[in-house]
């Protein structure tokens, strides 16, 4: 059987969690469709979803259309936890998008089609609530052209927006306006399409131009557009003949060589590692031994398959299915299992989907006790979530997480508090900046030469790299110029220092380049008694790179960039006045407004950290007629006072400090090395 990984996105409210439901009950998964405000969705299932209404973790459920199993991903529409989208994009086929027909296309809305273009994934729209007062049909369909894409095309009518009844109503061959668009919209991406069109128009069947749209569909060139409600039900049949007609379905490889990828990872009632595997080819059984990551082989101890809606006991998974399997102890989000141990190649390593997040907070235990119990537990939730990016402090003894908002830190402390029974508070919310290298810059120390104590020769150049690009470790000097075990500790080392630089914010896009490198080689005494003092180990070579890499940053000197926010705001064109000057002394760059009657939008740029402010601002400003949104844009140069953050590692800028902590001698012997 074919099967088809889909994901229903949308921004927070548009309705995705209530058309999943309706999606199961069609497909007589359900017999009764669940609330969100009751609770009582399959998709929702965290208490905490229940208690909000709203989708904080990625869910998955199964469901048979015809000959095709479509593993159904439900993921949070909030833009505080983007990251769990983020996860799910790598393994889907296809996607929903669904947009509100009262609100319209939202600031997330904006940021996830933008993500599924890039990423080239085939996406239908589903124009959700055309029952709800508001709703407007030529409304939305404008805003999903000038904001979404102009490669749209409506697949019917809807009439009686905004009361009960409203249904919508597909088009077919007859209906001549339908077909005029549908040669105009797919001739404009295939020249073969538009000359047979010029040369003779009845060449073009109906059914040749159902077939295009389909294959241009599936190439993420063009999007469908269905209208409907999925509290009613309206419009949810032909969104599902649409998935069946214009969605990629492939039959997965099940004798192939085992190869997967794992897209989320919970914990279980005892503590014990859950992880999310969509299988691309071959089959998993149980006891099988897996390899990840390319390393040490874990054996797999249980499977649950997804299948009609739950996730069901098996002692095998196959190609095209999704399943939890249990026993992988080592196993971490984004790694591949059996063959598939290289990153997609849409998403190289360190690159990401969606904008970092850009806010920090330090956890504070309300006991004291409690400590290590937080570090265990933010441990545990950073294998969930890896970019909440767990800092620890050693000097301050404090940990910090990164956040996308206030609404996820209320999530992490009541998650600490409900499943660790541990109580925390939060110091004040700071945001996070980055650095990037000014020039070029060089350092090397070689071994037994003073300044330098470690029996290890290393000399690092730092370079700036292109914008987004990370970091890039290269060498400049032989692989075989010694162990390749001391060059992986350059390697990680210059990684891990690179996570605080000259100010203390995290330095990327830069290359690094090893320049130098030497040893000195295992030594015995002559009863051969190994002699610590005479050979190098990797820590010599973990203890030097950070002086010499911090020595060649500091010479490249660093920049300071903060995040920005692209803003819009719709306001009263009266309250435009008293709004530019607040706006001009938090340091936004607003475009020129354009004035529609009574009304004004307007959009610009403003740092990450004045957008709460502006928020506290908005409703006295406008008479609590202003809608704001926002989303993160890119990194500008800090202007002004440039921000520092307190290092939480024994400071390598400062030679004296570092060796004082790092180099400890006892009667002259070298120790720790």
């Amino acid at each position: 059987m074919d099967a088809l990984n889909l994901g229903i996105l949308a921004h927070v409210d548009a309705g995705k969690t209530s058309l999943t439901e309706r999606l199961l009950h069609a497909a007589g998964v359900i017999d009764e469709i669940g609330s969100v405000d009751d609770g009582s969705t399959q998709t929702d299932s965290l208490a905490l979803e229940r208690q909000r209404g709203i989708t904080i973790k990625s869910a998955v459920v199964s469901f048979v259309v015809d000959d095709i199993t479509v593993n159904l991903i439900d993921t949070p529409g909030h833009p505080d936890f983007i990251a769990e989208v983020e996860r799910v994009l790598s393994v889907l086929d296809g996607a929903v998008l669904v947009v509100s027909a009262v609100e319209g296309v939202q600031a997330q809305t904006r940021v996830l089609m933008r993500t599924l273009q890039r990423l080239r994934i085939p996406t239908l729209i589903f124009v959700n609530k055309i029952d709800r007062r508001g709703a407007q049909y030529e409304h939305a369909l404008r805003g999903i052209a000038e904001k979404l894409s102009r490669d749209i095309v409506p697949m019917g009518s809807a009439a009686g927006l905004g009361t009960r009844s409203a249904s919508p109503t597909p088009y077919t061959a007859a209906d001549a306006g339908f077909v005029s668009a549908l040669v105009d919209l797919l001739s404009g991406h295939d020249d073969a399409l538009l000359a047979a069109y010029v040369d003779d128009e009845t060449t073009l069947s109906y059914a040749q131009l159902r077939g295009e749209l389909a294959a241009q569909t599936r190439k993420a060139l063009v999007h469908p557009v269905y209208f409907g409600s999925a509290i009613t039900g309206a419009g949810v049949d032909a969104l599902v003949a649409g998935v069946r007609e214009l969605l990629p379905a492939s039959e997965g490889y099940s004798e192939g060589p085992v190869s997967g990828t794992v897209f989320k990872i919970e914990r279980g009632p005892s503590g014990e590692k859950i992880a999310y595997v969509s299988m691309l080819s071959g089959t998993v059984r149980t006891r099988d031994r897996l390899r990840i990551r390319g390393e040490d082989e874990e054996k797999v101890t249980a499977i649950s398959v997804f299948d009609r809606g739950a996730a069901v006991r098996h002692t095998s998974v196959t190609a095209g299915r999704i399943a939890k399997l249990w026993g992988l102890g080592d196993i971490r989000i984004g790694d591949g299992i059996g063959d598939a141990l290289t990153p997609a190649p849409e998403q190289a390593p360190g690159q990401r989907y969606f904008a970092p997040p850009t806010l920090e907070t330090v956890v504070v235990p309300c006991r004291a006790c409690d400590k290590g119990a937080l570090h265990l537990a933010l441990a545990q939730l950073a294998e969930q979530d890896p970019l909440i990016n767990l800092r620890q402090d050693d000097i301050r003894q404090e940990v910090s997480v990164s956040l996308y908002g206030e609404v996820q830190k209320e999530v992490i402390q009541a998650t600490l508090a409900n499943d660790f029974g541990i109580d925390v508070t939060f110091r004040e919310t700071t945001t996070i900046c980055l650095e990037r290298p000014i020039g070029t810059g060089a350092c090397a120390e070689i071994i037994d030469k003073e300044p330098n104590p470690f029996l290890a020769t290393v000399g690092l150049r730092v370079e700036p790299a292109p914008i987004d690009s990370g970091v890039e470790f290269r060498l400049e000097v032989e692989l075989g110029s010694m162990p390749y075990s001391f060059i992986k500790a350059v390697e990680e080392t210059v990684k891990e220092t690179l996570r605080q630089g000259i100010y203390g914010w995290q330095v990327t896009d830069c290359a690094v380049i090893m320049t130098h490198s030497g040893y000195w080689a295992r030594q015995s005494h002559a009863h051969g008694t190994f002699d610590k003092s005479m050979s190098s180990t990797a820590g010599d070579f973990r203890n030097l790179t950070p002086l010499v890499l911090m020595s060649a940053l500091r010479q490249a000197g660093t920049t300071v960039y903060e995040p920005m926010h692209r803003f819009r705001f719709e306001l009263p064109a009266d309250a435009l006045g008293p709004v530019l000057p607040v706006l001009a002394r938090l340091g936004a760059v607003p475009q020129t407004p354009v004035v529609r009657g009574s009304a004004c939008v307007l959009e610009g740029e403003i740092p990450a950290d004045r957008m709460y402010a502006l928020e506290q601002q908005l409703p006295g400003l406008t008479r609590g007629e202003g809608v704001l949104e926002y989303a993160f844009e890119r990194y500008q140069p800090v202007r002004g006072a440039i921000p520092s953050r307190p290092r939480t590692d024994h400071d390598p800028l400062s030679r004296k400090e570092y060796l004082l902590h790092v180099v400890r001698r006892v009667g002259g012997n070298r120790e720790g090395a």
